[in-house]
């Protein structure tokens, strides 16, 4: 059984409400010696207490060469709309969430926050979220964990400048996929998520 500081640190996830509700963000501390560090990523218990789905059925790692670039804004349809969690294990990043909830006061609306290695803070992102980051240096590295298994048919995505939505990328864009440029803009069609 570990004690003192290390028992204490396994319950050592901190939440917090962001702007829109639904987003939280998950505040980790590290424990430091001479080997390096030990840090908490999940708690299924401690997770399902504030809705994270209760098994996770994806992880997903990636590695973005240059700065500037931005991935994004993805998102599944139901029935295979998914809560997820974000991690960025190296580098930094401005992580945008754009509520695509029909029945949410703040439909349309978007949210940002930093990850990065150095903050070592994660985001949980309900279902019913498009979610995009740009990164602010080089070889940023992500983690993220999925309650609902990717399905190419049920994908969809917002372009990245759409007017609607108007998100303010805080430098200059240097790469985007073909994939992400032909996303669709907001238009009169778009129904949005129901959740």
């Amino acid at each position: 059984m570990l004690n003192g500081k290390y028992g204490n640190f396994m319950n050592n996830l901190i939440i917090s409400d962001l702007d829109i509700k639904g987003l939280k963000k998950i505040s980790k501390s590290k424990i430091h010696d001479d080997r390096g560090f030990f840090s908490k990523i999940y708690s299924k218990e401690f997770l399902l207490n504030i809705g994270f789905g209760d098994n996770i059925l994806q992880i997903n790692h990636t590695h973005t060469n240059y700065k500037g670039t931005i991935r994004g804004l993805h998102y599944q349809m139901q029935p295979f709309s998914e809560s997820k969690i974000i991690t960025c294990l190296k580098g930094e990043i401005f992580d945008v969430i754009v509520d695509l909830r029909i029945k949410s006061p703040t439909y349309l609306k978007w949210e940002s926050i930093i990850l990065s290695e150095q903050n070592n803070d994660s985001i949980l992102i309900p279902k019913g979220f498009a979610h995009g980051f740009q990164t602010l240096c080089n070889d940023c590295e992500l983690l993220y964990l999925h309650d609902m298994p990717y399905r190419f048919d049920f994908e969809n995505g917002i372009k990245f400048d759409d007017s609607i939505i108007n998100i303010n990328w805080p430098i200059k864009i240097t790469n985007l996929s073909e994939r992400d440029k032909k996303l669709p803009n907001i238009n009169s069609n778009f129904k949005g998520i129901i959740t």
